[in-house]
C-alpha cells in the first residue's frame, strides 16, 4: 500500500499485534458455522512470464479473491472510515495514487513516499520502498495501523467487520470460519492483489508474436537493453570495473525485463541525492552499503502511474530520463551502474533517443489491465447468493 512514512515505529508495533491478536480479536480457527470447502482460484498467467509462487499455507480460492476486492475497497479498515487501499491506489493509474507525488493520510498527514503501482506483486520478493515486508501478507498489514495513513488498529478494523451482516458469512466461504481476525484479512487482501496481473500491453503482444513495434519502438527497446555511452568508448564504473559504451540508455540493468517483470527485485541508489534525508533500504537493515537505496520499481503501466522515484520528485517521464542522461549526483552508495554521475561523462542520449525510448515505454501499457471489471469497486459486501 502507500509508502509514506519512516517505519521503525511499524515495525515495532507489527510483532506485538500478531503475538497480542488473540487478546484482542477472536481466535478460534475452526469456529463459526463449521467446514467449508473454498473453490480453487485459477491464475490466469501470461504466456512470457514464469510461474508464481502461491504460499503454501495461503492458497488462491475465488472466495478468498472475492473476500479481498471487498477489503481491499471498504473505507473501514481506516480510523474515521473516509479512506481504503483503492483511495491511494486507483486502477486508472496502475493502482497508484491519483497522480500524487505523496499522499495524505485520514487526519491530513501528508507522507515522504509515493504509492507504489500494484502490479504483478505475486512474483514480489519484498515490499514498499525499503522492501521490510518479505511477503504480501505481512505487508497489507501495516497501512491500516500507520500513524499517518489509515490510523487504526486491525482489533478494531475486526470489530468493524464483525458487526457486518455479510462479512461473517464471506469469511466463512473463503476460511471456514466466520469468525473475522487480522490474518485471515491479511490472506484475502494477498490473494486479491496476486491477481493483478498486467501482461497484455503491446509489448507483450510483440513477446508471444502478436504485434509489431513500429521502427522508433523497436529502437527505443534497443536503447533501453544496451550500454549507455558513446559506442565503443571505455567507461569506468565507480568503484572499479568498466564497460563498453553501447549508444544506449542503460536501463535494462535495473528494470530487468528476462521474466516480463521489469524490475530486479533489489535496491539501487541512483543518484537522486549527494545526502539523504530518507535512508531507504539502510533505515531497515542498518548497513551503511544500504542507505540511500531503494527497490527498483516495474515499469509495467509507467506512462500511466507518475510522479516518479520514491518521494514523486519527477513529474513526467522526459524528466526521469534527463536525470539518467545526465547522471545524478555521486555519492557514498551510488549505484555502479550510475557511471555517468562523473561530469566528464555523459549518456549522451540525443532527442531523437529520448523520443524513441519513450515510445517504447509506453508500449508497456496494458489498457486491459486498467480497465479490467475484475479489479473495479464491487461496491459494499454483499451475502452470497
Amino acid at each position: 500500500m502507500k509508502n509514506a512514512f519512516r517505519y521503525y515505529l511499524i515495525a515495532a508495533i507489527v510483532p506485538l499485534l500478531a503475538s497480542g491478536c488473540k487478546d484482542d480479536e477472536p481466535a478460534n480457527p475452526s469456529g463459526g458455522g463449521g467446514a467449508s470447502t473454498p473453490t480453487p482460484y485459477t491464475l490466469q498467467i501470461p504466456a512470457n512470464f514464469p510461474p508464481m509462487n502461491v504460499p503454501a499455507n495461503n492458497p488462491m480460492t475465488v472466495e478468498g479473491v472475492e473476500l479481498g476486492r471487498f477489503l481491499f475497497y471498504d473505507k473501514r479498515l481506516s480510523l474515521d472510515s473516509s479512506q481504503s487501499c483503492a483511495s491511494c491506489h486507483a486502477q486508472a493509474f496502475a493502482f497508484t495514487d491519483n497522480g500524487n507525488a505523496v499522499s495524505t493520510g485520514v487526519d491530513g498527514s501528508v507522507g515522504t513516499r509515493s504509492s507504489m503501482a500494484l502490479v504483478n506483486l505475486g512474483w514480489g520478493t519484498s515490499f514498499f520502498w525499503d522492501g521490510r515486508s518479505p511477503t504480501l501478507e505481512d505487508q497489507v498489514l501495516h497501512p491500516v495501523i500507520n500513524p499517518i495513513e489509515m490510523k487504526e488498529t486491525w482489533p478494531h478494523v475486526v470489530q468493524k467487520l464483525q458487526a457486518d451482516p455479510a462479512y461473517p458469512t464471506l469469511f466463512q466461504r473463503a476460511f471456514g470460519s466466520s469468525v473475522i481476525d487480522s490474518v485471515n484479512c491479511a490472506k484475502a487482501l494477498a490473494q486479491f492483489l496476486r491477481t493483478m496481473i498486467s501482461g497484455n500491453s503491446k509489448y507483450d503482444k510483440v513477446q508471444r508474436g502478436e504485434a509489431s513495434f513500429t521502427p522508433d519502438e523497436a529502437e527505443g527497446f534497443f536503447l533501453f537493453q544496451a550500454e549507455g555511452g558513446p559506442a565503443g568508448q571505455v567507461i569506468y564504473l565507480p568503484g572499479g570495473g568498466q564497460v563498453v559504451g553501447q549508444g544506449g540508455a542503460d536501463c535494462f540493468h535495473c528494470h530487468t525485463n528476462a521474466a516480463g517483470l521489469f524490475t530486479d527485485e533489489q535496491f539501487h541508489n541512483n543518484g537522486l541525492d549527494a545526502t539523504f534525508t530518507d535512508l531507504g533500504r539502510g533505515e531497515v537493515t542498518g548497513d551503511p552499503f544500504d542507505m540511500g537505496r531503494f527497490k527498483t520499481p516495474t515499469l509495467r503501466n509507467v506512462a500511466v502511474s507518475g510522479p516518479f522515484m520514491h518521494d514523486g520528485r519527477f513529474a513526467t517521464l522526459e524528466e526521469v530520463i534527463d536525470h539518467y542522461d545526465d547522471g545524478g549526483q555521486p555519492s557514498a552508495t551510488v549505484d555502479p551502474f550510475m557511471k555517468f554521475t562523473d561530469p566528464d561523462n555523459t549518456m549522451g542520449l540525443t532527442p531523437q533517443k529520448k523520443q524513441q525510448l519513450l515510445a517504447f515505454l509506453n508500449t508497456l501499457t496494458d489498457w486491459d489491465f486498467l480497465n479490467d471489471p475484475d479489479f473495479q469497486d464491487p461496491g459494499p459486501p454483499q451475502l452470497p447468493e
